[in-house]
């Protein structure tokens, strides 16, 4: 569990450390004008999702019929040789092509939490579940400032070469550390996805929580296309913007990452609808004042218990699906879910820009509040019949 929540950090990382410089690269690899380069790092940015959310699905079945390990392994060789290999490029076409190898190669992230869903105990599953949520937030909570740092300091090439070195190390940890006890299924056994549906206990249950996966994430991304230009307008555009929005932005991610594990265990104990549903009801009342706020301390509080409410969401939908899925079809709904989450990843900064365009920035809170709401009625709703 460890070794794997090791590898979900650095995958965490290698997804989000170029962030911060990613235009700067771009504007390094030719003459661009502003358009272009906005333009170009659009593409670069979702090209890894869209390609990742499309065949996040197969890895799922494979690992079903080859073993969770295997996919890890492939995923963290694959990436870390893709991501070295960016340092590199001499065009930005390479770096758009590397940049949907990397989606290709995903899957780490998925089937490490496949593999601990049918390795734990039972009575245990929210906790490590929750474990691996804190590697992989924590990757993503320090994968800017980490790239933004070596970026300032040696240049824009080697933060991509250090991340392929780690997920090396993260490949060479799954290989000689992680044990799983697995039958390779014959492939004419494996199952339809029709099949897959009909060994599901309640299958209206993991439909919600593939909807409740995308909304999530749509509406955690929702606010990043605009929460420097929102943080400039309450410093009245004069300070150290750049840093207290790379603050303000980072802020979630400290709770989520300190308190997922917790969650996951008090999940396991009380149940873990009952946390699901405290934090989709934090998460609407929470970004209601972010809309209203003068000053920029403020927002940063409220950020900060936007990353409790964050630490009460992701994990227990995974459990959920770990609880509510067959072993033999776990890895197919985990690559399914991911999907979504990708899609969400990609719908959220949409929503986001283009809400922000018509009716301005506090709109964009107002409207991510709804979308929780809407999201807590749904849950409720696709849920009734769970105990737990």
């Amino acid at each position: 569990m460890y070794v794997l929540a090791f590898g979900n950090f650095i995958a965490g990382i290698g997804f989000s450390m170029v962030t911060p410089f990613l235009p700067l690269y771009i504007n390094t690899l030719g003459k661009f004008s502003n358009q272009q380069t906005s333009m170009w790092s659009g593409i670069a940015l979702s090209v890894t999702f869209i390609i990742s959310a499309i065949i996040s699905p197969f890895w799922g079945k494979l690992a079903d019929r080859k073993g969770r390990k295997l996919i890890i392994l492939r995923a963290s060789l694959g990436m870390g040789i893709v991501i070295g290999a960016m340092s590199l490029v001499t065009n930005v076409y390479q770096l758009v092509f590397l940049r949907g190898l990397q989606g290709i190669f995903a899957g780490y992230i998925s089937n490490s939490n496949t593999l601990i869903a049918t390795s734990a105990p039972h009575k245990h599953v929210g906790k490590a579940l929750g474990t691996l949520t804190t590697g992989t937030v924590s990757g993503s909570l320090l994968g800017p400032l980490v790239g933004g740092a070596v970026a300032q300091v040696w240049g824009y090439r080697l933060p991509f070469l250090i991340t392929g070195c780690l997920l090396l190390a993260a490949f060479f940890l799954c290989l000689f550390f992680v044990q799983e006890k697995f039958t390779p299924v014959p492939k004419g056994k494996i199952p339809s996805l029709r099949e897959v549906m009909q060994k599901l206990s309640n299958p209206q249950v993991v439909i919600g929580m593939f909807v409740t996966t995308l909304i999530i994430q749509t509406a955690n991304n929702s606010i990043n296309p605009i929460i420097s230009l929102y943080v400039k307008q309450l410093m009245h555009n004069s300070g150290q913007v750049a840093l207290i929005s790379g603050i303000v932005t980072a802020m979630p991610g400290i709770p989520a990452a300190l308190l997922s594990s917790k969650f996951g265990d008090l999940g396991d104990r009380i149940g873990t609808k009952k946390v699901l549903l405290a934090g989709l009801i934090l998460s609407t009342l929470v970004y209601i004042p972010q809309a209203a706020v003068n000053q920029v301390w403020q927002l940063v509080i409220l950020r900060f218990i936007v990353g409790i409410a964050d630490a009460a969401l992701l994990p227990q939908v995974q459990t959920i699906l770990a609880k509510d899925s067959p072993h033999e079809v776990s890895g197919r709904i985990f690559g399914y879910n991911q999907s979504f989450q990708y899609i969400g990843n990609c719908a959220g900064p949409l929503l986001g820009s283009t809400i922000s365009g018509s009716f301005g920035y506090s709109a964009v809170f107002l409207s991510t509040a709804l979308l929780e709401f809407i999201n807590l009625i749904w849950v409720y709703g696709t849920t009734k019949k769970e105990q737990n």
